[in-house]
């Protein structure tokens, strides 16, 4: 009895260690550049009003920009390839209609496992046209997608930042198509 009550508890405790590895490797993947997307995007809102080119103390232009419905304005501004194997894309996405509009579902994609965890950009994906492969949005071990949720319903000219992560193609592919639903498809520039 005291042999099965030690293996029980010695597999509990190695379960909670790694629940709580994965935890703060989690945390730590996305936490950092969250806390100051907002702060881009709120003076990205006040001091461009309804103009989508005007990006004022950026001096560059974005990789991208696509209209999506209800006057979704989304700009690439950078996609960044991370030593780790990823690229991460950030952009604005905004409001350039002429009035309130939340961010559509269909945004998400239509993968069950990413609509349960609500709004997202989780629909969103790389192609590689040179090698045919198709990158989705990463997740993580609770299947929540490594990109932006949780969105308000935005005013007009009202702007939020967003991230996507996805693997990394070979570091040979330098362009890539974005593709995101509802939204055509645009060719940006990978960098590092």
């Amino acid at each position: 009895m005291s042999i099965r009550f030690t293996e029980k508890a010695r597999r509990g405790l190695v379960t909670l260690t790694v629940a709580t590895g994965l935890a703060l490797g989690v945390a730590g993947c996305g936490g950092g550049d969250d806390s100051k997307k907002p702060e881009i995007s709120a003076s990205a809102s006040e001091s461009s009003g309804s103009n989508p080119n005007a990006q004022e103390g950026k001096s560059a232009q974005p990789l991208a920009e696509l209209t999506g419905p209800d006057g979704f304005l989304l700009q690439i501004t950078d996609a960044k390839r991370d030593s780790g194997g990823f690229v991460t894309v950030n952009g604005i996405l905004k409001n350039d209609g002429s009035k309130v509009a939340n961010v559509p579902a269909q945004l998400s994609g239509n993968e069950t496992e990413i609509i349960r965890h609500g709004v997202s950009l989780g629909g969103a994906t790389l192609v590689d046209p040179k090698s045919k492969k198709r990158y989705y949005v990463l997740r993580d071990t609770e299947g929540r997608p490594l990109t932006t949720t949780g969105f308000p319903a935005l005013k007009p000219g009202q702007s939020v930042g967003v991230f996507m992560q996805f693997p990394s193609p070979p570091a040979s592919t330098t362009e890539v198509t974005f593709q995101l639903p509802q939204f055509p498809a645009g060719t940006i520039k990978i960098s590092g």
